[in-house]
């Protein structure tokens, strides 16, 4: 391991171990060693006294939401495995996002301006052999994990809230009436579960039946001080050509602490891709050229590493009544995008909301709350651009492919401006946006990948791609003409909204003084 174990060895906290765990991890689902737990089975218990209305397992950012609906007067308890403590690292998001949080009052203005730990501008959008694209205000505020949750848990006890911490959930059944959770100790009857925990869900891996993930985004990265130059960001670039069958690309962040540099790549779970070990070396031997500077000269504060499975089959949707994936678990985020914070902002409102209806109307059957995570076309149209930026194990193709191509969309992009741009960099695609951006592409640089891509993939991007056009004429018929109230009626109008994009609003926050 040569550099990643001298440095990772030396520093407090064993992060040598963690990226040990990781790895051990990473093989077995590259193996197919992935597990299905029985989590959950199906019972004829009664629940004659609810203890709570809305059982929260998993509470990193299952607390957005538990919070949410503890303001609007619905009893939630939050199971967690550990302390339910935000990480020091920070989460990267723009400044518009963060609007939910003072609309559905859990912050006040005072409140949210003491969570944001960094801000800065411009960020760069650069890939090998092309031009700097420099933007502003797009992930450009570096949100304090462990402020946030600190101030959100504090409220959610106040308002009544309850949370078991070091009491991870073991099981739970499902009846008729409601659902039984159980910890090693405590036994809980609810109306509702949400299931908050993550990727590695063992109720969503118990739902996958051992399902390789049909793309994975690889992470490594670092913050450290010592950096001569760190009021800039960097979105995403790359510097190499296609290396190890892989695109490297890079992000940077200017943080409290020092510089947060970030290698990423995307790749599937063949049992011979590389491991985490292998790109934090491949990080460090190449982050002195990314950021012109010596490795030698700096501190490294903490290190980070992970994997981020992705399905085609999301959002997941549970096959039991009274149990609905959240964030990570859900899946509905897109497969280019390893920021669960962003996505569950982005749905918060419309997942409270979705779930005040749903308790108030009673509708927890699965029928019902599948139209809480309903598909959504523009996220799945993403598949193809995930496929595009990836390489195959035994692939060839010319060295710089994956650069030529980007720098050929983004640099459309650019040209149509801001509409089109930035709603993509914040991980929403739309019909417009990308009706007008394919047709500009140099056909001369797109052909190469269609071998590589497959005639399946194409039809299924066509699919999608169609059904983002229809979702977005859907909405727009839904401002215009009468479609009711009724729970099917709103959940069916959201989906065409988020489905198509439409819920992104540049506008909003601005700094207060």
């Amino acid at each position: 391991m040569g550099q990643v174990k001298t440095i990772l060895g030396a520093m407090p906290g064993d992060p040598l171990k963690g990226l040990r765990a990781a790895d051990q991890r990473w093989q077995n689902w590259r193996q197919g060693k992935i597990g299905a737990p029985a989590m959950v089975q199906i019972g004829t218990e009664d629940c004659p006294d609810y203890d709570c209305d809305v059982l929260v397992c998993g509470g990193t950012l299952g607390l957005l939401l538990a919070a949410a609906l503890q303001r609007r007067g619905w009893r939630v308890i939050i199971l967690e495995r550990g302390p339910l403590q935000g990480r020091v690292q920070e989460w990267n998001i723009s400044r518009s996002e963060l609007q939910t949080l003072l609309d559905l009052e859990l912050l006040s203005e005072t409140e949210l301006r003491e969570v944001i730990a960094t801000e800065f501008n411009p960020l760069r959008i650069q890939f090998h052999g092309g031009d700097p694209l420099w933007v502003k205000d797009i992930l450009n505020i570096g949100v304090s994990p462990r402020r946030l949750l600190a101030v959100l848990k504090e409220k959610f006890l106040t308002w009544g809230g309850k949370i078991f911490e070091n009491h991870p959930c073991t099981g739970i059944t499902v009846s008729p009436q409601g659902a039984i959770a159980k910890t090693e100790k405590f036994t809980f009857h609810t109306r509702l579960i949400l299931d908050g925990m993550g990727h590695f869900s063992p109720i969503a891996q118990q739902v996958r039946q051992g399902q390789k993930p049909d793309g994975v985004c690889l992470v490594v990265g670092s913050c450290a001080q010592g950096f001569a130059a760190n009021s800039k960001g960097d979105l995403i670039y790359s510097f190499t050509p296609i290396r190890n069958q892989c695109q490297y690309f890079w992000e940077a962040f200017p943080a409290h602490d020092g510089r947060t540099t970030y290698l990423f790549t995307y790749l599937d779970a063949h049992p011979q891709r590389f491991d985490l070990a292998f790109l934090l070396e491949e990080y460090l031997k190449l982050l002195p050229d990314y950021q012109q500077v010596d490795l030698a000269a700096l501190d490294f504060q903490r290190f980070l590493f992970g994997f981020f499975p992705s399905y085609r089959r999301s959002p997941l949707h549970y096959p039991w009544d009274r149990i609905l994936p959240i964030g990570d678990s859900s899946g509905g985020q897109s497969p280019v995008s390893f920021g669960g914070f962003g996505a569950m902002l982005r749905h918060l409102e419309r997942l409270t909301n979705g779930l005040d209806d749903a308790l108030t109307q009673d509708c927890c059957d699965r029928q019902a709350l599948a139209q809480l995570q309903p598909y959504q076309p523009n996220l799945s149209v993403t598949w193809l651009f995930q496929k595009a930026m990836s390489v195959g194990v035994n692939q060839s193709c010319p060295p710089n492919q994956i650069n030529d191509l980007l720098n050929a969309v983004f640099g459309v992009m650019a040209q149509l401006g801001e509409d089109t741009l930035n709603p993509f960099l914040q991980d929403v695609v739309q019909f417009q946006g990308l009706t007008k951006t394919l047709p500009r592409v140099n056909f001369k640089t797109v052909l190469p990948l269609l071998p590589h891509l497959g005639v399946g993939a194409l039809a299924d991007w066509l699919r999608h791609y169609l059904a983002l056009g229809l979702y977005t004429s859907g909405y727009a018929l839904s401002q215009r003409l009468p479609m009711g109230d009724s729970y099917q009626a709103k959940r069916r109008r959201e989906a065409w909204q988020y489905g198509s994009g439409q819920d992104f609003h540049q506008a909003g926050l601005t700094e207060q003084d």
